[in-house]
């Protein structure tokens, strides 16, 4: 398969192409959601030994859900830089260590989305958290025992994953 036009058809806060797509004698049109690239991170304060995440309302499922601290990688931002920041906006912390776990694709079928997501240890809180006034975030941290994450019923993917990382390395 080939792209051989690309479109954008939407140029808001997010960004939708439409793509035409060579596949042998076939031309296929396809719409591509480009939201950008984020960062995210299962973030563990080890003077409390506990891992922080962040509850805060989504449009996407329209209700407010506990997940990994993340955000958006901003210009040419490195993803490292990227998480530091989003850790200090949300939750109010500095990062003492930071591990890469994986860089996936959440949606690969229709979105152009990938999200880094981190392991992050802290110990040093040096801001409130909560996330920033301007983005009109309302941020709760919650934290959790690896058992009480465990039996959470998390509905977010790469929270998902990042706590089977977590049950894995232990």
């Amino acid at each position: 398969m080939q792209i051989v036009q690309r479109t954008r058809v939407f140029d808001g806060h997010y960004k939708v192409s439409q793509l035409i797509v060579q596949d042998g004698d076939e031309q296929l049109r396809r719409e591509r959601f480009e939201p950008g690239h984020a960062v995210a991170a299962l973030v563990f304060d080890t003077k409390k030994q506990q891992y922080l995440l962040a509850r805060q309302y989504r449009i996407g499922p329209e209700k407010e859900i506990l997940e990994l601290c993340a955000g958006m990688i901003d210009g040419d931002e490195a993803p490292e830089t990227a998480i530091r920041r989003e850790i200090h906006e949300e939750l109010g912390y500095d990062v003492d260590q930071l591990e890469h776990i994986v860089t996936m694709w959440p949606s690969p079928g229709t979105s152009a989305e990938s999200i880094a997501v981190f392991y992050a240890e802290v110990s040093h809180q040096s801001g409130r958290g909560g996330g920033l006034a301007e983005e009109n975030e309302k941020i709760e941290t919650v934290g959790f025992s690896l058992e009480q994450l465990v039996a959470e019923k998390l509905q977010d993917a790469k929270t998902v994953i990042a706590v089977q990382w977590a049950q894995l390395r232990k």
